[in-house]
């Protein structure tokens, strides 16, 4: 007998809409990668986490001495990471919208609050580019023009908004992938 999936569709073709996902998410990788090297120069004893720690850094003072411990090297460092995260933003939105949206299917549908949450959460990614774009304005604003009222602030807001919508996308996406794995069996055509 010749056995197929089941009513769940594979992964492959369920878990982001295909091809598209796919592509997608090896942007997404490829770009953090960078995105991590880039970052390697930007870690010193006033920003232990780089870029992360500008990001949060929240007033005046902090900023000034996360700017302060980068050389003019880092600074290029830092400028190159702010550009290239304009292009990151609406690949990681995606790809993360994307899972949240097909990981509904196991989830939950239309009547269930976690359907509705999933939903919810592939706009938010959405929402989170916006609040990266933000913060990265912030952040550019202070490197090129100096640091100031109200920029750090805004910065720190939207990357605490930016991570909590990423990381509340990643958790529903990777539990309706498993949801998914754990109750997929295959079933023999007759």
């Amino acid at each position: 007998m010749v056995e197929t999936p089941n009513t769940h569709t594979g992964a492959g073709q369920q878990f982001g809409h295909g091809l598209l996902w796919w592509v997608l998410l090896a942007l997404t990788i490829l770009l953090t990668i960078v995105l991590q090297a880039v970052d390697a120069p930007l870690k010193t004893p006033a920003a232990p986490l780089g870029i992360v720690s500008y990001e949060f850094a929240g007033t005046t003072a902090a900023a000034q001495a996360i700017l302060d411990s980068w050389d003019a090297g880092a600074r290029v460092h830092v400028g190159f990471s702010l550009g290239l995260d304009y292009l990151y933003m609406p690949v990681y939105a995606l790809t993360i919208g994307l899972a949240c949206a097909w990981a509904v299917r196991p989830l939950g549908d239309r009547r269930c609050w976690l359907g509705s949450l999933g939903r919810t959460l592939a706009l938010g990614l959405g929402f989170a580019a916006l609040l990266d774009a933000t913060e990265n304005y912030a952040l550019t604003t202070m490197l090129f023009s100096g640091v100031a009222d109200p920029w750090p602030a805004v910065a720190r807001w939207c990357a605490a908004g930016k991570f909590a919508l990423i990381i509340a996308g990643l958790v529903y996406a990777l539990a309706g992938f498993s949801l998914w794995f754990v109750t997929w069996r295959p079933r023999k055509l007759t």
